[in-house]
């Protein structure tokens, strides 16, 4: 039974929802699962746009076959070649043998390293190259590395729809909600749209920031992305998000402490600087235990707060192992433009300060803080004095 979603009079949403999966790309867990979209247009000309992952091709190909009928499927737009958008191309000529499949040179050579056998099938486009469908003409803008290079989106002149890629996607399942003005965005999907970008495409930022400049001289009245809801209101809202996080620029002035700590002692360190923030009026504060919050979700707050509280314990005279992970997530996706703090634990030749100022040092645009405290197993009342010290320096950052 085909399960589809109309978005407008002659374009339709055949994607679905994979609640199954535990890691996307087998690293960051889904909870929530997530939506691999595609779209079919029914023009003179009958258009699909992406395919989508192996895991839900069944459902994909009866919704192809609900909304086409009788009809042939005369095109396919492949925009990104990634197989949890790529996987059913083959699927799809089995069943329409007569299908053109429309995409970049660099797309049609990863079609080639996949082993999809394609034939002579490839209209090849690049940047600027229009076509006409019937009614609906589109022209095709080069968007590499958002987030892979071969990467194109596709503007729909006639409708104003742009087919983003992974671009304005996010995780979650959609449960039959398809449209952002059908969810409370904010309270249940910005999370995991934050998390998404910054882990999926956040090292790309200057990328970003390119197709932003492109998307501004088209007139977008709905944006559908391969993943996440469909933006059909208020494009400017999540617009302003990823111009945001492309410019590596923190959503909200705020505190995040990020411990790692074996027996406690370091925790309570962060409990006690916590509070200190607080009653000083700084009640932005959040805290992450390293070592039971994966490191996609301390990505995303990261590029969430302002100010970062890095408090970790000496292991083996270098980082604790988690808190070096996420120090290594931090420079490889690009962060940048953050004011830190740092807080040190060590029974005896405690390092972890030093080594993790000089992994910060290696960072774009990161300020870390002079006032550093130095614990040497657990907190005491002798520092209490420097505890509050490293508040105010904090506080006094943000002014």
């Amino acid at each position: 039974m085909y399960c589809v979603r109309e978005i407008t009079e002659d374009l339709y949403w055949v994607g679905g929802n994979d609640r199954r999966l535990e890691l996307f790309e087998n690293i960051h867990p889904i909870p929530k699962g997530v939506s691999y979209n595609s779209y079919l247009l029914l023009d003179k000309k009958t258009v699909l746009f992406d395919t989508v992952d192996w895991s839900i091709c069944r459902q994909f190909l009866d919704n192809i076959k609900g909304v086409l009928g009788d009809r042939p499927l005369d095109y396919m737009v492949i925009n990104h070649m990634e197989p949890d958008h790529a996987a059913c191309i083959e699927e799809v000529i089995l069943r329409y043998p007569d299908v053109k499949i429309i995409c970049t040179d660099k797309a049609f050579m990863f079609m080639n390293q996949f082993g999809f056998h394609v034939g002579d099938r490839v209209i090849e486009v690049k940047e600027g190259d229009t076509m006409s469908f019937g009614k609906h003409e589109v022209v095709f803008v080069s968007a590499p590395m958002v987030h892979w290079p071969e990467v194109m989106v596709t503007y729909d002149t006639t409708n104003g729809v742009l087919f983003s890629a992974d671009a304005f996607g996010t995780f979650g399942a959609l449960d039959g909600k398809l449209f952002n003005d059908e969810m409370d965005f904010d309270r249940d999907w910005l999370d995991e749209a934050r998390r998404y970008y910054t882990n999926i495409v956040g090292k790309y930022g200057p990328h970003v920031q390119s197709l932003l400049k492109k998307a501004s001289d088209l007139d977008i009245k709905m944006i559908c992305p391969l993943h996440g809801p469909v933006w059909r209101t208020d494009l400017e809202y999540f617009i302003d998000k990823y111009d945001k996080w492309s410019r590596y620029e923190p959503e909200e002035k705020g505190v995040m402490i990020v411990y790692a700590s074996m027996y406690g002692n370091t925790e309570a360190a962060s409990e006690d600087l916590a509070r200190r923030l607080v009653e000083k009026g700084m009640t932005n504060v959040v805290m992450y235990d390293v070592s039971n919050t994966h490191v996609s979700y301390l990505i995303s707050e990261t590029f969430k707060y302002s100010h970062i509280v890095l408090a970790g314990v000496t292991y083996n005279l270098n980082i604790y192992p988690p808190m070096l992970n996420y120090l290594m997530d931090m420079k490889s996706l690009n962060l940048q433009k953050r004011t830190v703090a740092i807080i040190e634990n060590g029974s005896w030749a405690p390092q972890s300060g030093k080594l993790m100022r000089e992994l910060l040092d290696e960072m774009k645009e990161m300020t870390i803080l002079d006032e550093e405290m130095s614990i040497s197993s657990a907190i005491t009342e002798e520092d209490a004095d420097s505890m509050d010290d490293l508040a105010d320096s904090i506080i006094d950052s943000m002014k």
